[in-house]
């Protein structure tokens, strides 16, 4: 079931709304500026990062400055260095490049395990420490160990990938516990994003776990291991996946805490200007290109598709028999942005 710590709950007419704190007038603004604070929440700014990237460390091609100065230069805020069971110190890379409140280097790894021939990867962001794979006899054991090992290890979970290698279930990951991210999007090239074959894709898995009434937030990350093959559509290359996370400041703790509280969305390319959630509705505000269209969708318990719209704002009312509402921005171009999603307890 939910956890209402992680959600902020909101009465009214007659419903059981419970929602991020992000959707209460919140604003995403260009992550390439400075940000302003939102209404009533004076330390409120939002952030543009990337969870998932590898360096020289582990399999990438690049050195952990080349790939930090990638990230900096291409306009986003912070990055997570996860290389494969290796912690790749981030101390002088924050020397370097880092600056209050424009850019971030937050330390992480890519626990990297294995259950018979599935491979069994969990991202721990902010760990104080390397974490060793823990193995298992299955793959739910093999997952909640390293889960367990990164909160030990006080680092933050998320489950990368679950279609890498067909290794992960919707039902395995439901079974997981103290875990509350995984990978919706993930950028690299062999991970099956789409599912096949009678396996589901990553959003049809996240409905299945949200309709059994598990909250779970999702993230869209690079997996960059390619920085010097731009031109390579077989590379994994950065730029593909983000999140836009609202913190009161520009810290490791800040941020990690806002993402699991899904103070946040999720994107290949679209950036909202606003989104807002109550107890009644929920409105999603596109920042347009001019030269795109737009869908907006919303999508309730099962997967269900509750209403679209083609304009912006795009707003849907609550009756309260949704399980859940989240939103989905789809652009001509094929970009999408992912809203987390607002639990809905009938009346």
């Amino acid at each position: 079931m939910t956890n209402p710590s992680l959600s902020r709950v909101v009465r009214g007419t007659g419903l059981l709304v419970l929602l991020p704190s992000l959707w209460l007038g919140a604003t995403a603004l260009d992550a390439r500026h400075a940000q302003q604070g939102l209404p009533g929440q004076s330390q409120a700014r939002w952030y543009k990062g990337n969870t998932h990237t590898h360096t020289l460390n582990s399999d990438g091609d690049s050195s952990p400055d080349e790939v930090v100065r990638w990230y900096r230069e291409h306009g986003y805020q912070f990055v997570v260095l996860t290389d494969h069971n290796f912690l790749t110190s981030v101390e002088g890379l924050n020397a370097l490049v880092g600056a209050d409140e424009r850019f971030l280097v937050m330390q992480g790894e890519e626990v990297t395990d294995r259950f018979e021939t599935k491979p069994i990867h969990v991202n721990g962001l902010g760990v104080q420490r390397l974490v060793t794979p823990r193995g298992g006899g299955s793959v739910v054991e093999t997952i909640q160990g390293n889960v367990d090992a990164i909160r030990q290890a006080q680092g933050v979970p998320h489950i990368n990938h679950p279609n890498f290698g067909w290794s992960v279930t919707a039902d395995e990951l439901a079974q997981i516990r103290n875990n509350r991210l995984f990978e919706v999007f993930n950028g690299h090239p062999q991970v099956n994003n789409a599912g096949g074959g009678g396996v589901p894709g990553l959003e049809g898995a996240w409905d299945a776990i949200l309709s059994k009434g598990i909250l779970l937030y999702g993230i869209a990350v690079d997996d960059a291991h390619h920085f010097k093959r731009p031109w390579d559509p077989a590379a994994a290359r950065p730029g593909q996946g983000w999140v836009v996370v609202r913190a009161a400041r520009l810290g490791p703790q800040e941020i990690l805490e806002a993402m699991e509280r899904g103070d946040y969305y999720a994107s290949t390319g679209v950036e909202l200007s606003d989104y807002q959630a109550t107890a009644g509705s929920v409105t999603v505000t596109v920042k347009e290109r001019t030269w795109a269209k737009y869908r907006i969708q919303f999508f309730g318990r099962g997967g269900r598709l509750l209403k679209e719209s083609t304009s912006s704002p795009a707003r849907y009312d609550i009756t309260g028999f949704e399980g859940y509402v989240r939103a989905k921005v789809i652009e001509s171009s094929g970009y999408v942005a992912w809203t987390q999603p607002v639990v809905v307890a009938s009346p």
